[in-house]
């Protein structure tokens, strides 16, 4: 079979990249090991959205009832119907993204592939069989799977990763998480919300330790007000596990052995590389690329997490089709610049741009605006008022440098901040834009406000 592009892997890369290319009128062929959609859409972003929305209605009814006006003489949850309705969600993206495929002409194939030769993919069914595949042009998009702890390794019931964590037959009485990244304060959240002991063990000073310090610091306090034992500044120094539990000796504020049947290690990823081919490697073992998304080989091409940081599912489909558009027509691609990072914990989380941090480090002088939820009607409203909008302009000629956000629909919120950094809008413009009342993001026009002196509602 000869195409004019072979992608492989199926994920937020791997399809948009298959189906673009598609849209140019190319032949395309999408190889995949289990099924499209790839970690994104069947083990990670709408799968967890799915338990954590859950989770939101759950800790809303046993914790806040009184306050809406509510009472239950018998409120309960199914465990097993939690997690099949995620793995429904899960299942019905994944039929969608192959719909897709039919609909683009996109020959799906299903099977673990292998770089045999410059232009050749040599493709293992799950029967066993090998077929090859031969194109002009080959794209990587096999992603990253969970790294292990050192000493810890995964055994699918006592230690586990993000995946098995998803589909659990059993809720844990205690679970300890290794790891407050993203991943690790989403599961802590999730499972501390139906009634297990949850112990949150990050080995930086802060939780989300790449968001904005003032952000990780406020939702470390909410979780602490919902009952969850976070240990910041604290690393692992010894581990044993058996298949029924885990014994975990910690050094931080305190020195101390934590105990619990499971244990979730959401330390980071490592990459999942093609067998075949020998390509460069970035030294964290990333395929390395130039500009234009090609490999050290020749029309091997590579975008997405396999490439390195930021791993994000919506930064991976913004390569693909900056690689596939630079591979066939006159588009100059362009690296990743102005990205959201989101985390759906609640509060939720959400930022672009420039944090304190980096604005000090590079020496900016900037004004920050910051506007708190109490002070908002609509979050009033809601009973969400926990959390900021915070937002650094730059002195000089007052242009938006970073967002950030912490509280209700905050992860909603970022896009309009997004655009404002990628239109370079200034604080003037920001604020001359009529923000509909009452909404959340009124809190947006507050801060921009503040920043300059103008907020009315401060």
């Amino acid at each position: 079979m000869n195409y004019d592009l072979i992608v492989i892997g199926g994920g937020p890369a791997g399809y948009v990249s298959a189906i673009r290319a598609a849209q140019l009128g190319k032949r395309v062929a999408c190889v995949e090991k289990e099924r499209a959609g790839g970690t994104c859409l069947n083990w990670g972003c709408i799968p967890t959205k799915s338990l954590l929305r859950n989770a939101e209605l759950f800790h809303l009814m046993k914790h806040r009832e009184g306050e809406f006006g509510f009472g239950f003489d018998n409120l309960r949850y199914d465990w097993s119907k939690i997690i099949k309705r995620s793995r429904d969600v899960a299942d019905k993206n994944a039929a969608g993204i192959e719909h897709l495929f039919k609909k683009n002409k996109v020959d799906y194939v299903r099977g673990e592939a292998s770089l045999v030769g410059p232009g050749v993919v040599a493709v293992k069914g799950a029967d066993g069989k090998t077929q090859k595949l031969e194109a002009t042009k080959i794209l990587i998009a096999t992603g990253v799977v969970s790294r292990p702890l050192p000493g810890l390794p995964f055994n699918g019931k006592a230690v586990i990763g993000s995946r098995e964590a998803m589909i659990l037959e059993k809720q844990p009485k205690d679970i300890i998480i290794i790891g407050a990244g993203a991943i690790g304060v989403e599961f802590a959240y999730f499972f501390n919300a139906f009634g297990t002991k949850v112990t949150l063990v990050e080995m930086l000073p802060n939780i989300l330790p790449l968001e904005d310090t003032e952000v990780s610091q406020t939702l470390e306090k909410a979780f602490v007000k919902q009952g969850i034992n976070v240990l910041a500044g604290t690393k692992v120094v010894k581990a044993e596990a058996s298949a029924q539990s885990v014994r975990v000796s910690v050094e931080g504020k305190k020195s101390e052995t934590l105990e619990a049947e499971v244990c979730l290690v959401a330390i980071g990823v490592q990459p999942l590389l093609p067998a075949g081919l020998s390509l460069q490697l970035t030294p964290r073992n990333f395929i390395q690329t130039t500009d234009r998304y090609q490999t050290s080989v020749p029309e091997v091409f590579a975008a997405g997490d396999i490439i390195g940081p930021p791993l994000l599912a919506h930064v991976a489909s913004y390569e693909a089709i900056q690689a596939v558009e630079g591979m066939f027509t006159n588009h100059v691609p362009k690296r990743i610049n102005i990205f959201p990072s989101c985390t759906y914990c609640q509060p939720q989380v959400a930022s672009v741009g420039l944090s304190e941090r980096a604005a000090k480090v590079q020496g900016l002088k900037y004004r920050v605006g910051k506007f708190p939820f109490t002070a908002s009607g609509k979050a009033r409203a809601a009973g969400e008022v926990d959390g900021f909008v915070k937002l650094l302009f730059g002195e000089r000629y007052g242009e938006l440098l970073g967002a950030h956000i912490i509280g209700a629909e905050a992860t909603e919120m970022i896009a309009e901040l997004g655009l404002a950094l990628t239109l370079e809008a200034t604080h003037e413009e920001i604020e001359a834009t009529i923000h509909a009342h009452p909404t959340l993001s009124e809190a947006v026009h507050e801060a921009t406000g503040q920043a300059f002196g103008a907020a009315i509602h401060l």
